[in-house]
């Protein structure tokens, strides 16, 4: 590993920390730091003044607890010397300053905490604004693990610091200075003995917490892997259980138990070493400054009460020198994690238009044509996934697009919701009464999808429901699952739409999902509904079924189903291909569907009644979830 070349007055604190805002002072980037710092501080500007009493507070408590230690030095020298006359009014004296200096560091930690707490919820509210209403081509280069870091991780360090790094390096400096000038004006050479023991304490400390870091850092590292694969063992449970492998994992914990066991033993060793290092110099620091006092007392030049009063103090001394030298790294982890957030911040935000929303509304029930006009698209360029490319679904149809897997149906899909924009052409909305506008993220509202993969939450059915309209009644939440073939199994729960759903919709199968997935789109109640093959899960009789419900209970809504099947094609008014950068509609025969003929409106049979199941629902467990690389690779 490259080690840091220390330079300046930082040859003296070997802070990596400190060098680094050196090396960006060099390199022209401080500019960079101090735009960080200013972002930071334009959170906690609104809370200014708490900031300025916290401060004043602090120096206050700074201060009497100073004059509480001189108060019991005095008090002791009373005592030592029998001055009775005194005794009770410096001990009155002292009890008041040692309580008033309780109750203002009391005061100072809880206005230091609920500012955090407002700074840290304000940061969070609006990257979440911020996150939420991106662009999604951007916002998916980042791996969500990653946003989840920034958006706790990094938002705690400056939510931690953005209040009290101004008002703990003002406190701190203050405080240093005070105690300095007080035992300054007791006895020179014990000032400069108790100034000088600081930075020759924290040049010893500085080399052993390196290396505890060091060793803190790869058992974190451990603790990360082990943890990942304590997680992704009890996320594919099913899987190892229906291997019968479950002696293979048990073997793979003991290894990672062993391991863990060694660099722990490892790092506790270092700590005592480290421990008793430390003691020992801090020992020699302190009987040095112990000898010099005895030698003082000894000799009549001060009394008892002074020597407790300086060994004190040269303590208070020692921490306050490492607390001015620990905001430097504090303050460079929050320019770091500030500008990581910034990056999130400055991420292009979607288009909006309330106003096209508002027209589009009030009649859009008479249903909503979807078009791709002459569109090009490409996630990199030269590499164009579509090409002038023309797509329209209209009310009352149901589209089916067809592709190999990897073919660009879901990429239509999020061009369809506005999620993309074309790099040429458009993708545009058209009501019954002619209006057309641009598709934006406010007339995604005008659009129900159901995306590919199971997108049930935990909780119960009817919370997943009410995800989409907040308002809907129970009777409308049945009727939607009774569209979607639903209710035939939900009805059999004993809690109904009240039964509760696991992780990821645990304890149904995954066409049943598939169907309450269905539901909660058409609870939506949007003019235009995107299947993402949202029905590979059924079997082709409930897939008929479902498609044929939505149709004649929503005649006017424009369906749109990515799928692989041909037995959805026969429910279709039209189908287009997607193949080699170009959206076509194409023939019945191209299909390879000979017997398909296009209905030329909703069939008009009544809807089917729902299947007769036994007392006991039989439940498809899903065995094997979908992931990449092979089963070997997996295990």
């Amino acid at each position: 590993m490259e080690q840091n070349q220390y330079t300046g007055f930082n040859r003296f604190l070997k802070s990596d920390a400190v060098q680094a805002v050196i090396r960006q002072i060099d390199d022209g980037t401080f500019r960079e730091f101090l735009g960080d710092w200013k972002w930071i501080f334009s959170f906690s500007r609104k809370y200014r003044w708490i900031i300025v009493f916290y401060t004043v507070v602090g120096i206050f408590g700074s201060t009497f607890s100073l004059g509480s230690a001189y108060l019991s030095r005095t008090l002791i020298n009373i005592v030592v010397g029998q001055q009775r006359d005194r005794l009770w009014v410096l001990l009155v004296a002292m009890l008041g300053s040692t309580a008033l200096s309780l109750l203002l560091s009391s005061v100072n930690s809880r206005i230091f905490t609920r500012i955090s707490i407002y700074v840290n919820n304000d940061i969070q509210a609006e990257i979440f604004d911020r996150i939420i209403d991106a662009r999604w081509r951007e916002l998916s280069e980042y791996p969500s693990g990653d946003l989840l870091n920034r958006f706790n991780s990094d938002v705690g360090t400056i939510s931690a610091n953005a209040i009290n790094w101004i008002p703990n390096l003002i406190i701190n400096i203050y405080t240093f200075i005070i105690t300095f000038i007080v035992l300054f004006r007791m006895d020179v050479t014990m000032a400069w003995i108790a100034m000088l023991s600081a930075p020759f304490l924290l040049g010893f400390s500085r080399y052993i917490m390196r290396k505890l870091k060091e060793y803190r850092k790869r058992v974190l590292e451990l603790n990360s892997g082990m943890m990942s694969f304590e997680v992704e063992t009890f996320f594919n449970f099913d899987t190892i259980k229906s291997f019968g492998v479950f002696g293979y994992y048990s073997k793979q914990l003991r290894q990672w138990q062993q391991k863990y066991k060694e660099y722990t033993l490892d790092y506790n060793r270092f700590e005592i070493k480290a421990g008793i290092l430390m003691t020992i110099i801090s020992t020699i620091v302190s009987m040095s400054s112990f000898g010099y006092c005895l030698y003082r007392l000894w000799t009549g030049q001060i009394l008892y009460g002074d020597m407790t009063f300086f060994l004190q103090q040269r303590a208070s001394l020692s921490g306050q020198f490492n607390g001015l030298v620990a905001t430097f790294p504090g303050m460079l982890n929050s320019a770091i994690s500030a500008h990581r957030i910034r990056e999130l911040m400055d991420l292009p935000r979607e288009t909006h238009d309330p106003e096209a929303l508002a027209r589009i509304q009030s009649v859009a029930q008479k249903g909503v044509e979807v078009s791709l006009n002459d569109a090009t698209f490409a996630y990199k360029e030269g590499n164009n996934i579509y090409e002038n490319a023309n797509f329209s679904a209209k009310p009352g149809e149901i589209i089916a697009i067809l592709a190999t897997s990897g073919g660009g149906k879901t990429t239509l899909m999020r061009l369809l919701l506005g999620m993309l924009e074309p790099q040429s052409g458009s993708v545009t909305l058209t009501t019954a009464d002619g209006q057309t506008v641009p598709v934006n993220a406010d007339l995604r509202q005008l659009f129900a999808y159901v995306p590919q993969g199971n997108t049930m939450l935990s909780g119960t059915i009817a919370e997943n429901m009410r995800m989409v309209r907040e308002d809907v009644t129970d009777d409308e939440i049945i009727d939607a699952l009774k569209t979607a073939c639903a209710w035939e199994f939900v009805e059999k729960i004993p809690e109904g739409i009240n039964g509760v759903l696991g992780e990821h919709g645990r304890g149904i199968s995954e066409g049943q999902a598939q169907r309450i997935s269905i539901a909660r789109a058409l609870i939506r109640n949007a003019p235009i509904l995107l299947l993402d093959e949202a029905t590979s899960a059924l079997d082709m009789d409930t897939e008929e079924r479902v498609l044929e419900n939505i149709i004649q209970r929503h005649p006017n809504k424009a369906v749109i189903v990515s799928t692989h099947r041909p037995s959805v094609l026969k429910l279709c008014q039209r189908i287009y291909r997607i193949t080699q950068g170009s959206i076509g509609e194409i023939t019945p025969e191209q299909t390879g569907e000979q017997d398909w003929q296009a209905p030329a409106s909703p069939k008009q049979r009544p809807i089917q009644p729902p299947v007769t199941f036994p007392e006991t629902v039989e439940q498809d467990i899903d065995l094997f979830p979908k992931k990449k690389g092979n089963w070997w690779d997996m295990l």
